[in-house]
């Protein structure tokens, strides 16, 4: 029951961070159809806010990665997307890896190419005791700030004016724009709350790894479009659905593998996939029309 019980944590701990990094590529897509590789880059950006910052109190530290990661985005999208916005979707493509190599060259012109020691909630890092078990504290904080994310972006998209705003455009665009909705408020606002979800990335993805590089934004943002695939594109709850799903594969193929095969976990996880897309094409919970 006890390693039940840590198999279930480590797997929930870790598609918490797969849906936080599926969510804000998904919230895009929805909108854009534009799957941005660049989000990769905000969660990297956020790395080295945390590491800049290092000495200074945690709840600064935090508001600024915040801050930075979201007005990244916004002018990601205003110098980059916005004067490719209509074009076809390969062109879009090409832009958002032309974005994400620019800002891993000017990480490593700026910090370097080699990973550098950084942390935040150190404190958090040792077990503490439920019922009897030991849990990690930092897994209990990814879980519980996720779900509170979640459920505020649920809020969000169905109580609000602008929330309706972005569905509408999600599921037709050409659409709301006749029926008045501001394009180019609607798809700042996307990016914006990609930023602010990357910011959270990157603070639960140092928390966890207590290391940041240049190249930091490639394994999130691939595990990420993998999550989203799972979960079928342009849907948010399919990306959450597949960022838990994610999880929950890589960590039973950690317990379940013998010793001489688990450096192949990966390999694994990817073959996973092609099961599950050769069974659902369109993923879980995609469909013809795709919904926010």
């Amino acid at each position: 029951m006890r390693e039940v019980l840590q198999v279930t944590i480590d797997a929930l701990s870790i598609g918490s961070m797969f849906a936080l990094f599926s969510l804000g590529i998904a919230l895009v897509f929805g909108i854009m159809g534009l799957i941005n590789f660049a989000h990769g880059e905000l969660i990297m950006a956020g790395g080295f806010v945390l590491l800049i910052t290092i000495g200074i109190a945690t709840p600064v530290r935090v508001l600024a990665v915040l801050v930075v990661t979201v007005v990244l985005a916004l002018i990601m999208e205003r110098a980059a997307f916005r004067p490719v916005r209509g074009a076809p979707a390969d062109t879009l493509l090409v832009t958002s890896f032309a974005v994400s190599i620019f800002l891993q060259s000017l990480a490593i012109l700026i910090f370097g190419s080699l990973p550098t020691s950084v942390g935040i909630f150190l404190n958090l890092s040792a077990p503490v005791s439920i019922f009897g078990y030991q849990v990690r504290g930092l897994d209990l904080l990814t879980i519980s700030v996720t779900a509170v994310l979640l459920v505020g972006l649920v809020l969000f998209l169905k109580r609000t004016s602008a929330g309706i705003q972005m569905r509408a455009a999600a599921e037709n665009f050409t659409m709301a724009r006749l029926l008045g909705v501001k394009a180019n408020r609607v798809v700042a606002l996307a990016f914006a709350m990609s930023g602010f979800l990357a910011g959270v990335a990157a603070i639960m993805f140092v928390a966890q790894t207590g290391l940041i590089s240049p190249t930091a934004g490639l394994s999130p943002v691939l595990a990420a479009f993998v999550a989203t695939i799972i979960g079928g594109l342009g849907t948010l709850t399919g990306a959450v659905l597949g960022g838990y799903a994610l999880g929950a594969i890589t960590v039973l193929l950690q317990v379940t593998l013998p010793e001489d095969l688990r450096p192949f976990r990966d390999a694994f996880v990817f073959f996973a996939l092609v099961i599950i897309l050769l069974v659902r094409p369109q993923g879980l919970l995609g469909r013809r029309e795709q919904r926010v």
